[in-house]
């Protein structure tokens, strides 16, 4: 690959929700330029590093019944059973769950992890402590979407708001026909993403593991996959 193609493949489109945000960082560089350059030099690195934060990059989305893929840029932080919270209307019985912790340096556009209606989406205000933290599934402020499959499994999507995030946005309409890997959402700076898969589903990722939403497959509900073993490199 070229250099200039490597470039290209940096310069991805800035999401529409990033447009105030970069327009304001771009605004306060002139103005500090004209007051000390130094300080225009500082305003100009941050400004740069709004347009990265709010980057939207096409992804490939593998398409199949039962393929479950990352909803969100990140590290696997967590693969736990435990009980799904009560606005998800998802039962008492502990559901596999997999979180994805977003830094302030990942892409964060989420996206629908499977094909299917959105049932309901309820937002619950909250704490804002550490995304990184396992009671910020519990404590924090946070946007849940619970999306039923052609074959009548549901699972439950939850965007939770970081220590520094203070919006969460939804794109998408209960009632609304999503497909894997579209977009539903954004967390805006540090954050994380919980996903909630129907009772007997094996992880298909690991703790520690990098996902790009859209495009890593985190479980396959269609297969009787007996799960996957991994290694440190």
């Amino acid at each position: 690959m070229s250099a200039i193609d490597s470039i290209r493949k940096q310069l991805v489109p800035i999401h529409p929700e990033g447009y105030s945000f970069v327009g304001g960082f771009a605004a306060a560089s002139i103005v500090l330029f004209w007051l000390w350059a130094p300080l225009g030099w500082i305003a100009t690195v941050l400004t740069l590093w709004c347009a990265y934060f709010f980057r939207d990059p096409a992804r490939v989305t593998p398409v199949r019944e039962g393929i479950v893929v990352a909803p969100a840029d990140g590290r696997v932080s967590q693969i736990v059973n435990v009980a799904p919270p009560k606005e998800l209307d998802l039962g008492d019985r502990p559901l596999l769950r997999i979180s994805i912790f977003m830094s302030v340096f990942d892409c964060h556009v989420n996206r629908s992890p499977v094909a299917g209606r959105i049932e309901r989406i309820v937002y619950r205000p909250g704490k804002f402590v550490s995304a990184d933290l396992d009671k910020a599934s519990e404590d924090n402020e946070r946007n849940a979407f619970v999306i039923a499959m052609s074959n009548g499994q549901r699972i439950g999507v939850i965007q939770i708001a970081g220590l520094v995030a203070r919006r969460i946005v939804s794109f998408a309409r209960e009632r609304e026909i999503v497909g894997a890997g579209q977009r539903i959402g954004m967390i805006r700076f540090g954050s994380r993403v919980d996903v909630y898969l129907p009772d007997g589903t094996r992880a298909l990722a690991a703790e520690g593991q990098t996902a790009i939403a859209g495009e890593t497959i985190i479980a396959d509900l269609a297969a009787g996959d007996p799960g996957r073993t991994f290694r440190v490199a």
